[in-house]
Formats: C-alpha cells, sequence, structure tokens
C-alpha cells in the first residue's frame, strides 16, 4: 500500500461519517480536494516547493482519527493556566481539531463572530460559503487538498467593517490523545473593510503521543484593514505538523505575520501572501530556534499583483546539534506591479558543526519601476565577538547565549505587542540555556 493509499481509503470507506460531522459547504468542497488529491499523491522532492522535506514519510505512520468527533476529555484547569503575562486577551481553545465548548464566554464588539463552524453555520452560513476555500486552492497542493477532504469542522473569525478588536485574540492549539493521533485543523480568517485585529496563535501538545497535524488557514484582510498575525510553536519532538497559510490583501490594508518555532519534532510552514489592492502593506517575520534532530521548513510566497504595495520578509534561524532548516522565499512582482518595494532576507547561524541550513530566496520581476533586493547569510558565531566577551570575564557559554539571543532579537523586536515581546524574548533565553523543555510557567505542557 503507498502512503496516499491510506487516506484515499481512509475517505472512501467513511465519507458518509465524515460528512454528517461537517458543514454543507466543506462537504461541497471536500470531493473536489478527494479527486486532487488521489491525482497529484504525496509532492516528492522533485517538487520545487517541497525540494527539502520528504513528506510521503511523515504521513507513513497509522495515525488514529477521530471522525465520530468524539469529545477528548481535557481537565480545563490544565487549559486555562496558559498565558501571557501583562497581556490582557480573549482566550479561546481548540482540542486538536475541535473548539473547545467550555470555556467561559468572552465580550465582543457588535457583529465580531469567533465560534466553530458547526455552531456557526446556522446563521452565519453565508460567510463560510462565500470565503471557503477561494484562496486555499486544493488543485495543485496535496497538503491543502487532504486536509480539505479530512478536517470537519473549523473555527470562525470574523470582523465586521470598521470594527476594532481591542484585545488580543488568543488562540491555544491543543494536542491531546492517548494514542498517535492526526488532527486536521482549518481557520477561516475575515476582517472586513477598516476593521483591525490582534491574532495569537500557540501550539502546544499535554500528551507526549505522536501527532500529525495538517492546518490550513485563509486570511482576507479588507481595503484599510490592519491585521497582526502571531503563530507560536512549543510542542516537542514527536510532533509532525503541516501548516498552510494563505492570505489575501485588499488596497492599504497592513498585514504583519510572525511565525516563531521554540519547540518542535518536525515542521513546515508555507505561507502564500496575495497583494489584491494598490497601497497594502505586509511585514513577514520568522525565527526558529532549533537542536537535537528538529526540522523546520519555512516556505513563503510574496504576489504582488498590483502595483504600490510594500513586503518587507526577515526569517532568521539559530541550529544546534543535528537539527536542519529550510528556507524558500519567492517574491513574485508582476508585469505591470509598478512602484512595488520589496525587501527579502534571511539570516543563519549555525552554531554546530553538525547543524545544516537549506537557503533559497527568490525575487522574480516582470515590473521595470521597483526596489527589491533579497539575500542571505549562513555562518557560526563571530569569534572575536565571543573573544572580545570572553576578554572581559564573560564566561565562554554565557557569551554564546548572549551572541544567539541578540541574533534572534531582530525579529522579536518587530513585533507589536510588547507583552508579547517581552515574553517571547524571556522564553527565547530560556530555550538557549536549555531550561525550556516545555512552555514555561505553564502546566499545560507538564
Amino acid at each position: 500500500m503507498t502512503n496516499e493509499q491510506q487516506y484515499i481509503e481512509l475517505f472512501s470507506q467513511n465519507r458518509d461519517v465524515i460528512c454528517a460531522k461537517s458543514v454543507q459547504k466543506m462537504n461541497v468542497c471536500r470531493n473536489e480536494a478527494f479527486k486532487d488529491f488521489m491525482r497529484l499523491g504525496f509532492p516528492t522532492r522533485k517538487v520545487e516547493r517541497y525540494k527539502y522535506i520528504d513528506v510521503a514519510s511523515l504521513f507513513a505512520p497509522n495515525y488514529g482519527v477521530n471522525l465520530q468527533r468524539l469529545t477528548i476529555p481535557t481537565n480545563p484547569k490544565d487549559l486555562f493556566s496558559c498565558s501571557v503575562p501583562k497581556l490582557s486577551t480573549l482566550l479561546y481553545y481548540v482540542v486538536n481539531d475541535s473548539l473547545y465548548q467550555n470555556q467561559p464566554k468572552t465580550s465582543l464588539p457588535e457583529g465580531v463572530i469567533i465560534d466553530s463552524f458547526t455552531q456557526a453555520y446556522a446563521k452565519n452560513a453565508d460567510l463560510i460559503d462565500r470565503y471557503y476555500g477561494r484562496l486555499a486552492s486544493t488543485k495543485d497542493d496535496a497538503i491543502t487538498a487532504l486536509n480539505t477532504m479530512i478536517a470537519q469542522d473549523g473555527l470562525l473569525i470574523y470582523v465586521p467593517k470598521n470594527t476594532r478588536i481591542e484585545k488580543t485574540v488568543q488562540v491555544l492549539n491543543v494536542l491531546n490523545a492517548d494514542v498517535d493521533l492526526m488532527a486536521n485543523r482549518r481557520v477561516l480568517i475575515i476582517l472586513e473593510d477598516g476593521a483591525q485585529a490582534q491574532l495569537l496563535f500557540c501550539d502546544h501538545a499535554i500528551k507526549n503521543n505522536s501527532f500529525l497535524t495538517t492546518q490550513v488557514v485563509e486570511v482576507f484582510v479588507g481595503r484599510g484593514a490592519h491585521l497582526d498575525l502571531y503563530c507560536l510553536e512549543e510542542t516537542h519532538i514527536k510532533n509532525v505538523r503541516f501548516s498552510n497559510l494563505y492570505i489575501n490583501q485588499e488596497a492599504d490594508s497592513v498585514v504583519n505575520h510572525n511565525q516563531i518555532t521554540l519547540h518542535n519534532g518536525v515542521t513546515r510552514n508555507r505561507t502564500d501572501l496575495v497583494f489584491a489592492g494598490d497601497g497594502a502593506e505586509c511585514q513577514l517575520n520568522g525565527c526558529v530556534i532549533a537542536d537535537k534532530h528538529q526540522f523546520v521548513d519555512n516556505n513563503t510566497l510574496i504576489d504582488h499583483r498590483v502595483g504600490h504595495c510594500t513586503s518587507n520578509e526577515l526569517y532568521k534561524y539559530v541550529l544546534n546539534d543535528e537539527s536542519v532548516g529550510a528556507f524558500a522565499g519567492r517574491v513574485l512582482v508582476r508585469e505591470g506591479s509598478q512602484q512595488t518595494v520589496s525587501q527579502e532576507t534571511n539570516q543563519n547561524l549555525c552554531a554546530s558543526t553538525s547543524a545544516r541550513m537549506f537557503t533559497q530566496p527568490m525575487l522574480e520581476i516582470y515590473a521595470d519601476d521597483v526596489k527589491c533586493s533579497h539575500g542571505s547569510t549562513v555562518g557560526q558565531l563571530n569569534d572575536a565577538a565571543l573573544f572580545y566577551m570572553r576578554q572581559r570575564g564573560i564566561p565562554e557559554r554565557e557569551a554564546r547565549l548572549l551572541l544567539e539571543h541578540a541574533f534572534i532579537n531582530e525579529v522579536i523586536e518587530k513585533m507589536q505587542i510588547q507583552p508579547l515581546r517581552d515574553r517571547l524574548s524571556h522564553l527565547v533565553e530560556m530555550r538557549f540555556r536549555g531550561k525550556l523543555n516545555v512552555c514555561e510557567g505553564c502546566k499545560l505542557c507538564k
């Protein structure tokens, strides 16, 4: 049996169960996704956007799938113990791939919706029908196709026109099972014209079982809207995570996206961002700290389809032991997209001789009135700086830590939320000191 075949049989034999526990729009899309998955199969390294990762082998194990949507017993006292000091947030919990329904009700601005697809569909089916599947095409990506054909529910975040959510919305994705489990998450974020929101997604794992997660996130940012989106992973070495993020920006909108990987097993993040309206801006930032045998692959595409847009991209990696990192970033400036400004930077620090980094920044330009640049570096700690610090009485281990922290801190400083910057700076320091084996200060992962 091929690695694809077990998922083809899973869907074929359980199609009725999957559809019965889902909503109409998802069921309409999943049949086409099934055909696309059978046609595509898992991508090999010959597929350009998957050249650094062996996808099929990661999907080969026989994971359990909660198709009956059974409630996974989760202690609320554990869930409600993860927070960011000095940051008041609106907390929501997703256990595996289901919105936790017993959490306290939060007060939201009028018209704002934060709910599961299945709960929201009765009153807001038009939102899901109108937006679901528009960005996340199943025709050219097998992971998106697989997620679309199996996922049964999702998280809807909707902010109406000219509405601002004052508090940060924090979504904790919690992996919890007594057996090896596959979770298929779906997220739909819609900010209408002039809307503003700050969203923080945190990935954790309660149990030490093996987990496989596929996640597809579609983000629509309307004219003049402003979105800060932070994604933080703190799982464990047995976690395999595939996350595909699709963002569409209308005119004069602003998106700040930050992807932080502090603890993981194998992580593959894909980010596709499209400028659909003039005058839009985006910041794509990412930082990775990896050691042991961890693997992190970030693959990005910024598509300048219209002119007068600005994109800035900065990804930094610190790799130790035998960890492996990969970054492939493509900036596409289409014909007629004049007055485009784009800068793409990938900087990497291999703190051990066994660590490996693959980097491929790319610029593809079909317009002549643009300001675009790109570059990457791979190196080790600066020997002169290390010597200078040791001459002043700083122990070598502490000097290395300070240099590594300063290297990563450039990404952290670009985050808009001060308490989150302070918290991440502390977590990064603990990570480098080897004291952050779980989410520090949180009962969730202990």
